[in-house]
């Protein structure tokens, strides 16, 4: 017998390990890594995967069963995983196999009806459980010496709360019963809903633990949800966020191969997830109560609620609360930033959650420009356009890559002074040069960087954003004139002859043309309904904008013919003829890179003003 390693990405080799698991009436998992042992004569007889640090599909014939087979194949693939930098390594399994894998050194986690989770390795669990003992101790001794308990690492994102944002700090507890609690939440974002169900809670328990899903599988990342909660609750001071669970079991990590009826995940996934808050995170905090809030319309939480009472001793809920007859929620949250509708976003979210939204939206606005397809000259998912240096796969890269920044921008705007042009510029410097390492040196964002990074500090500076425009001003009014960037080239090649604007110059004047016509223009066509309003209101901010970078690629007189083309196009629009501008324009060199920022600036300022 032997041990041959299977690339399940290769659709023969996927396909030889899918008739093997078949046979051994077990489904296929996603997974990176597959070992096979086989037989003298070829044939597979056990195998297992990978995925990450947690074993799967681990199956061995009737036939062979008995042969200590599965403590080689188990040996191996620990050894694999721990060759990858995993320490620990976990496996889902049917109940039945549970004395198998203890024989093999795995301890039990968690169990369901139709499936265990189980570990073996150093650390683990009891990393997890004696780190929330520790949290748990220090909030004791602080409260024995009398002094702040709130002792746990905050979540740096240079957040600062404007004094006067921070809501009113409830009533004094009412119960004499020491009680801790613990709620869970994913937070996708911080809503006022959340911080409703965490204030209701604090009410009830002596503490109270708030635990944020730890999964990066959400708009927002973990470490932003979590200091989306921090700066949310910093009025409660029996309230502790702690860092989320790296055990929660969901849809997504929960593997189903073994299981006979799919209908069981779902419940079965829930199961492990509450089995595993009770044996470990419920103790090891000191933690009675577990709190939720009511789900009226998402019918799988509504189930894990029913769970929860089935399975934990003390579950309160607490009713949800409504906004003009409807659940506050993060999804009401996320839907309005699909739509770009501030105003609803700001009747459901406390004002700490608005930074990261601003983030986001600008975030939203630079992809909504890279998608949009066809563009002339431009990077789009058809083609590169005149660019030989960067692609679609680049520029989304670069757009990653630039969204923390857009955060800490936002988070350095959301203060009651305006920032400083030093701090505004130390970000852009990082941001850059993190943009640069990103696309191995190709300017992908530079411009755009430049002016969405002022307009992203002056929404989350500005509460009425009737004054945006304004606050813009003031931000680049401190930025000194640039040397050797497009606009300052072009500047050059027009030799005086003509007035050049350069990015630096329409964010000292407010971007005037993009508030006074661009923006109305993109309002009216998103008002219609107007399937190509992104393509015409690239090709309206191309009629006015001197387009330093075709300036700076190509001539002046290049550059009026521009604005003439996409004139004539606006009036008499198609698809095809958009298509043959982006064919010419491809092979003429011109490359509207100020038009398209101009396009994401309007998208953005379009969704923080509607």
């Amino acid at each position: 017998m032997e041990i041959q390693t299977l690339n399940p990405t290769t659709p023969r080799q996927r396909q030889r390990i899918e008739a093997f698991l078949k046979r051994n009436g077990l489904r296929f998992d996603d997974m990176h890594y597959y070992a096979a042992v086989t037989d003298d004569d070829g044939e597979m007889i056990a195998g297992g995967g990978l995925k990450g640090n947690v074993i799967k599909c681990v199956a061995v014939d009737d036939a062979h069963k008995g042969e200590a087979i599965a403590n080689t194949l188990i040996s191996h693939l620990i050894a694999h995983a721990n060759e990858e930098g995993h320490s620990n390594v976990k496996l889902f399994t049917k109940p039945k196999n549970r004395q198998l894998f203890e024989s093999l050194s795995f301890r039990l986690l968690a169990e369901a009806p139709e499936a265990v989770l189980m570990e073996t390795g150093i650390g683990g669990i009891n990393n997890m459980v004696e780190q929330l003992k520790k949290i748990k101790e220090e909030g004791e001794v602080c409260k024995e010496n009398n002094q702040e308990c709130k002792k746990e690492e905050k979540t740096d994102l240079n957040i600062t709360t404007p004094q006067h944002l921070n809501p009113s700090t409830p009533q004094p507890l009412t119960t004499t019963t020491p009680l801790r609690g613990v709620v869970v939440m994913n937070c996708n974002p911080f809503t006022l809903g959340h911080r409703y169900l965490i204030e209701q809670a604090a009410k009830q328990v002596e503490r109270l633990f708030v635990m944020v899903v730890r999964e990066d599988c959400s708009l927002f990342a973990y470490a932003e949800r979590k200091a989306m909660v921090e700066q949310g609750v910093a009025h409660l001071e029996n309230v502790t966020v702690i860092d989320g669970s790296e055990y929660a079991i969901s849809q997504a990590t929960f593997p189903t191969y073994f299981l006979k009826r799919l209908d069981d995940a779902a419940d079965t996934q829930m199961l492990l997830d509450l089995d595993l808050f009770r044996r470990h995170i419920a103790p090891a905090l000191g933690a009675t109560v577990r709190f939720v809030g009511t789900e009226p319309t998402d019918r799988l939480t509504r189930r894990y609620n029913q769970l929860m009472h089935e399975v934990l001793a003390d579950v309160r809920e607490t009713a949800r609360l409504e906004k003009e007859g409807n659940a506050v929620s993060a999804s009401r949250v996320r839907k309005a930033m699909e739509q770009g509708d501030m105003s609803t976003i700001r009747q459901l979210v406390p004002p700490t959650t608005l930074p990261y939204i601003i983030a986001h939206l600008a975030t939203q606005a630079l992809q909504a420009e890279l998608d949009t397809t066809p563009k002339p000259g431009l990077v789009d998912k058809d083609n590169n356009g005149a660019h030989r240096d960067m692609d679609y796969v680049l520029m989304q890269r670069s757009i990653d890559t630039l969204h923390p920044y857009f955060v800490k921008l936002a988070l350095l705007g959301f203060a009651d002074t305006l920032p400083t042009h030093t701090s505004i510029r130390d970000i852009g410097i990082e941001a850059e040069k993190a943009m640069l390492s990103a696309t191995n040196g190709v300017n992908t964002h530079k411009g755009a960087l430049f002016s969405m990074g002022l307009a992203v500090v002056a929404a989350a500076h500005e509460k009425n954003t009737d004054s945006l425009q304004t606050t813009i001003k003031a931000l680049a009014a401190c930025f000194p004139d640039t040397n050797g960037t497009h606009g300052s080239k072009a500047k050059l090649l027009s030799k005086g002859t003509t007035a050049i604007k350069g990015a630096l110059d329409n964010a000292r004047e407010g971007y005037e043309m993009l508030f006074a016509e661009w923006l109305p223009f993109y309002i009216e066509r998103r008002k219609e309904h107007d399937a190509h309003t992104l393509h015409k209101t690239l090709l309206r901010i191309m009629c006015d904008l001197d387009d330093t970078n075709v300036i700076y690629r190509t001539d002046l007189a290049t550059a009026e013919e521009v604005k003439q083309e996409a004139r004539a196009l606006l009036d008499n629009f198609s698809k095809t003829a958009l298509k043959d501008m982006d064919r010419h324009y491809t092979t003429r060199n011109i490359s509207p890179g100020g038009a398209a920022d101009m396009l994401s600036l309007t998208i953005f300022i379009g969704s923080i003003q509607t």
